[in-house]
């Protein structure tokens, strides 16, 4: 893996103090509870529902902005994300499912004594909900995520909320995610940026985003913090912000 000089390659890893998890698409699979309740919301606004398959691009980005872009604008925004809401809270959150080897690299890692923590664009409400529910909740220092009324839904704002809370130094924090707003969110608060392929983003939407490295699965995550090989892809110039 080629390593630019701002970033020592014998020493990324035990530097990383501080891991920040994405929720959908990197620790769990909400494609299920997420889809179906975007789906509602169109059918019972009486608005044409794309097949399930056709609205992956909606899991990791903010939901209201998802919604806008479905229904051509804001008019309707808020009634989709208040009837997204009633089918998701109450069925749509336990359709999902924790990724294969989530469990043991969490494991790993809260053993090695470094900080857990989730930032999600999702409400802090809901994710707090799911890490419960899968038993995860105990491998975690705390919980970020957007509130209801759509406060710090924005990836790179939650970060600096994040990290503020923490005290946590940036040059010391990765941001793991399978999305762009999970990279562009990291390079723009100075951490770095660890992109994985098994979610929802593409090699191409994560690099282009600004990943420094992109891991293929749970295990390449774990290496990758822990400083051993596990990164299918890595940048050319890590923390040069951007995005």
């Amino acid at each position: 893996m080629s390593q630019s000089p701002d970033r020592p390659s014998d020493d990324f890893g035990p530097r990383m103090g501080a891991v920040y998890f994405d929720l959908d698409g990197t620790l769990t699979d909400p494609k299920p509870g997420i889809t179906r309740s975007i789906r509602f919301a169109l059918h019972s606004l009486d608005r044409p529902a794309p097949p399930e398959d056709e609205l992956t691009w909606c899991i990791g980005p903010p939901l209201r902005d998802s919604l806008r872009t479905l229904l051509g604008g804001d008019a309707s925004a808020d009634a989709a994300l208040s009837l997204y809401r009633r089918r998701f809270a109450d069925v749509g959150i336990y359709e999902n499912s924790v990724y294969d080897g989530i469990e043991d690299a969490l494991s790993v890692l809260r053993k090695s004594g470094r900080r857990l923590f989730v930032a999600t664009s999702k409400p802090r409400i809901f994710a707090e909900r799911i890490l419960e529910h899968f038993k995860m909740r105990k491998y975690f220092d705390g919980v970020f995520g957007s509130e209801l009324d759509g406060a710090r839904s924005d990836k790179s704002e939650l970060l600096a909320y994040a990290l503020a809370t923490t005290g946590v130094e940036p040059l010391q924090a990765a941001m793991i995610g399978d999305r762009s707003h999970d990279m562009i969110g990291a390079r723009r608060n100075g951490m770095t940026a660890i992109g994985v392929l098994y979610g929802y983003g593409s090699e191409d939407e994560l690099a282009k985003a600004g990943a420094h490295q992109i891991c293929m699965t749970p295990a390449g995550v774990l290496d990758c913090i822990t400083g051993r090989s596990g990164a299918s892809w890595s940048a050319q110039d890590p923390r040069s912000g951007g995005g």
